[in-house]
């Protein structure tokens, strides 16, 4: 059986994946690093990544979805792997969340989400999102 179809080393490529980083200008700001879905690997789930080098301005709009989502951010200091080495305004159900730490938020289904924003970064951050479809599906609100 051959298995390296599995393995994933590069962003989609036709670098049209549906995120909330598609107004960021490329590698100035951020800079995809990773996407999966089921059109690049047959059966398999959507994953974005992408790394953050400067903060950003507004991200998207309050949405919810139709399935459940995993937002994900987390520093790179070696020395403290919960130090972000910036900050995240995520809003959830009307909520703001100011993160200072690494994290990952679990959206459950239909709950309302974002606006979402790197409002600093002091070191480069990791990102990536996913959820259980087989492609990233827009929003319902």
């Amino acid at each position: 059986m051959r298995t390296d179809q599995y393995i994933v080393t590069r962003t989609k490529p036709d670098e049209a994946p549906v995120d909330f980083l598609t107004h960021l200008p490329e590698k100035d700001v951020r800079e995809r690093a990773l996407y999966l879905d089921s059109e690049v690997v047959p059966g398999a789930f959507y994953v974005a990544t992408s790394w953050f080098w400067k903060a950003t301005g507004p991200g998207p709009r309050a949405h919810s979805h139709e399935f459940a989502e995993v937002l994900a951010f987390f520093g790179t200091n070696p020395d403290d792997v919960h130090d972000l080495g910036g900050e995240v305004e995520l809003w959830i159900d009307g909520e703001k969340h100011l993160m200072r730490e690494s994290f990952m938020a679990y959206i459950p289904a239909g709950l309302e989400h974002c606006p979402l924003q790197v409002t600093r970064v002091d070191r480069p951050i990791f990102h990536f999102s996913t959820g259980p479809r087989s492609m990233y599906a827009g929003d319902k609100t």
